[in-house]
C-alpha cells in the first residue's frame, strides 16, 4: 500500500488525523488560564535541525519525537515549574510522508502524556531542505515555591541528577557504526550493539523523572537555581555563575559515569571528563541545594549527585582535580 502524501492529505486533515485517539484537544493558539494565585507562567523553546541535532542514519523517528520533547519539558523543571502546554511547529521537505511524521508525533505525544502536559498544538511548514522541529512549552510554578526559594550563598551543594557523558559516546558509537554502514557496499546488515544499549539509549532517548518537581515541593527542598545540562557541563556551570554572582568547585572524583564510558573512552580516544563538560545532551538536571538541606537531600534524592559548591565569587568556576589543583571552566559560546 502506498504511503499517503501531504498534497493527497492536505494539512488542516494531516494535524486532524494526528491528533485522532491520543487524548489530547487540538488546541491552535496553546493558551492556558491559570489563576491569579497560581504562580507564574515558565517558557521554554527548543529548535532541533537535520543533520546538526540529529541524523536518520541511526535516529528513530518515535525517539526523536520523544526527546524533543524532553528538551523542551527539562528546561520546564529546571524551573522547578510543572509542564502544561507544548506548541510545536515541524518544517518538512518533500522525503517525508505523512506516515513518517505521524511516527514523529507519536513519540512526542507519548512523551507529552509522561510529563503531564495538559494541552498541545501544531503546525506543519514546507521545508526545502531536511526536517526541523520547533517546540515552545509552557509549565507553571506555585507561588509557593518561589516564597520557599531563599538566596544562594557560599557552601550551598550543587547537585546533579544523573550520569555525564553518556550521550554523547552514545552518538559516537552510532557515528562509527554509520561510516562503517556507507563503507560497505554490499553487506547492510544492521550491527550487535546490545552491549552498549544502556549508553546508545542515553542519547537516543533520555529520560528525567516527572515527579522530580513535585518530590522536591513535598521536602520542602526548593533549588535556589536550576539548570538543564543539554549543552554540556561547562555551560551550565558558567550560567550558575554567572547569574548567582557567586563562585563554583565542581570536584572531579564526584562526577558520575555511567558503567563502560571510561572503556569507550580508551577506544574513542576521547577523555570522559571532557565529555562531561562539553559532551552535550546530556539531558540532566543540575540544582543548587541549600546546605542546611544536606542530610534529608542526600536521604531523599539518592538518585542526585553533589559533585560541587557554591564559593566565594573572586574563585569563579573551576573544576578541582583529585590532587587539589583549580583548573577554569571553559564552555563553548563563552568568552573565558
Amino acid at each position: 500500500m502506498a504511503e499517503e502524501t501531504f498534497s493527497e492529505l492536505g494539512k488542516i486533515e494531516a494535524v486532524r488525523q494526528l491528533f485522532a485517539g491520543i487524548g489530547f484537544e487540538q488546541n491552535d493558539n496553546c493558551i492556558l488560564k491559570i489563576g491569579k494565585d497560581a504562580g507564574s507562567v515558565i517558557n521554554a523553546s527548543v529548535v532541533m535541525t537535520e543533520g546538526i541535532d540529529f541524523d536518520f542514519t541511526y535516529f528513530p523517528l518515535k525517539h526523536l519525537g520523544y526527546k524533543a520533547v524532553i528538551e523542551a519539558t527539562g528546561e520546564i523543571y529546571a524551573a522547578m515549574a510543572h509542564p502544561e502546554t507544548l506548541a510545536v511547529r515541524l518544517g518538512i521537505s518533500s522525503r517525508f510522508d505523512f506516515g513518517k511524521i505521524k511516527e514523529l508525533w507519536e513519540g512526542m505525544v507519548s512523551a507529552a502524556r509522561k510529563h503531564g502536559h495538559r494541552s498541545l498544538s501544531l503546525d506543519l511548514l514546507p521545508s526545502v531542505n531536511g526536517l526541523y522541529i520547533c517546540i515552545s512549552a509552557t509549565g507553571t510554578r506555585a507561588n509557593l515555591t518561589e516564597k520557599r526559594r531563599i538566596q544562594a550563598k557560599s557552601m550551598d551543594l550543587i547537585c546533579i541528577s544523573g550520569n555525564l557523558g553518556a550521550a554523547f559516546m552514545g552518538m559516537q558509537i552510532l557515528e562509527k557504526e554509520k561510516q562503517k554502514f556507507l563503507k560497505r557496499k554490499t553487506d547492510r546488515s544492521q550491527p550487535d550493539l546490545s552491549d552498549h544499549k544502556i549508553i546508545i539509549g542515553e542519547y537516543l532517548k533520555p529520560e528525567i523523572n516527572p515527579s522530580l518537581v513535585s518530590q522536591l515541593e513535598d521536602a520542602e527542598i526548593i533549588p535556589s537555581y536550576g539548570y538543564f545540562v543539554n549543552r554540556g557541563l561547562s555551560d551550565a556551570v558558567k550560567r550558575l555563575v554567572r547569574d548567582s554572582g557567586l563562585g563554583a568547585k565542581i570536584y572531579v572524583e564526584r562526577l558520575p559515569f555511567a558503567s563502560g564510558t571510561f572503556d569507550l573512552g580508551k577506544q574513542f580516544d576521547i577523555d570522559p571528563i571532557s565529555a562531561a563538560f562539553n559532551g552535550g545532551d546530556d539531558c540532566r538536571l543540575l540544582f543548587t541545594i541549600p546546605i542546611g538541606k544536606h542530610d534529608r537531600f542526600r536521604h531523599d534524592f539518592q538518585t542526585f549527585d553533589i559533585i560541587g559548591h557554591l564559593a566565594r565569587p573572586e574563585v569563579g568556576a573551576v573544576l578541582v582535580t583529585p590532587e587539589g589543583v583549580e583548573l577554569p571552566v571553559t564552555a563553548q559560546g563563552w568568552k573565558k
